[in-house]
């Protein structure tokens, strides 16, 4: 097990180094000369120079990229250019909203996905099993914006119950944040339970088509002892691998629901920066969420490892 943690300790720090040129390379590409972005049209050459030299934006982009790598590694993300507030502090300000609705909508899909996909799978070929089946098929086709304003439509402005937009901060009233984070969880939990259904069943209905299961039910087993004693680790193999991969795609589903509810959240603040050209915030930014995602992906392949001897041996 040593190794095998190991040489995935090794991958991560590889996944990592490789990230962070290729984000340092492309968004400093794409950025042109940010000096006299942030100046104007109307800026003097002169002006020009001081900023790029004020910012280290004159030195060779190597030393840029290991400055910038040897900042963030001591916990200083950069500054704004143009607001010469702390990135740090811009990310943090944020997290309160991102994270709450990232983290509930992931556990709100689980608690729907798990059972009803393992009830969908109990009862397969049965009319129940078919329509929770279908459901789960027309759930996948809704993207999640359209999700979130019909929820809009109809928990906000047709019954009045729910904010439809906007955000109440935790300081001010923690009952009025959670207020603006329920239509948005909703939106992410059922779209992501729609999807997690599906893996649910798949994974369900394999185990309890293996030789094992049957042993374990003719030394006299139930069907739902069998199951949960000896299906359940083997059902969740496949389960932890696709929930790493919808973490990922969790990302990307913030960033829309954050627009659609006018949610202050560090998803929407990376975009308003990418059209401000602002390349420290949003490199800063674009990185601490590939840290994110490829940690999530460590912690899967070692759950993996620990869940199946059979890929110690192997990888």
């Amino acid at each position: 097990m040593a190794i095998y943690i190991l040489r995935k300790l090794a991958f991560f720090l590889g996944a990592l180094f490789i990230a962070s040129v290729a984000i340092f390379l492309l968004i400093r590409g794409a950025g042109g000369n940010v000096a006299a972005v942030v100046l104007g049209k109307g800026a003097t050459p002169e002006a020009i120079n001081a900023l790029a030299h004020t910012y280290g934006l004159d030195r060779p982009m190597a030393v840029q990229y290991f400055d910038w790598i040897g900042n963030m590694l001591s916990g200083d993300l950069g500054r704004s250019f143009r607001t010469n507030e702390s990135v740090a502090d811009l990310v943090t300000a944020r997290l309160s909203v991102s994270i709450p609705l990232a983290f509930s909508g992931l556990v709100l899909g689980l608690l729907i996905a798990i059972p009803v996909g393992t009830y969908a799978a109990r009862n397969v070929g049965t009319p129940s099993g078919a329509l929770l089946a279908l459901v789960s098929q027309i759930g996948v086709a809704v993207p999640v914006f359209w999700a979130g304003i019909l929820l809009s439509l109809l928990f906000g402005v047709r019954l009045g119950w729910l904010p439809t937009g906007g955000w109440t901060d935790w300081s001010v009233s923690p009952w009025g944040a959670i207020r603006s984070l329920v239509l948005p969880v909703l939106s992410l939990g059922l779209i992501m339970a729609a999807v997690l259904i599906r893996y649910v069943r798949s994974a369900v209905l394999d185990v309890m088509n293996q030789d094992y299961l049957r042993t374990a039910r003719a030394v006299g087993m139930t069907r739902t002892e069998a199951l949960l004693k000896v299906g359940l680790r083997n059902a969740a193999l496949p389960l932890v691998t696709i929930v790493g991969l919808q973490i990922a795609e969790l990302i990307g589903g913030t960033v829309i629901i954050e627009t659609v509810f006018s949610l202050p959240g560090l998803s929407r603040m990376m975009l308003a920066n990418v059209a401000a050209r602002e390349v420290i915030v949003v490199q800063s930014t674009v990185m601490l969420i590939v840290v994110f995602v490829i940690s999530i992906n460590l912690i899967v392949d070692l759950l993996y490892g620990l869940l199946d001897p059979r890929v110690r041996a192997t990888r």
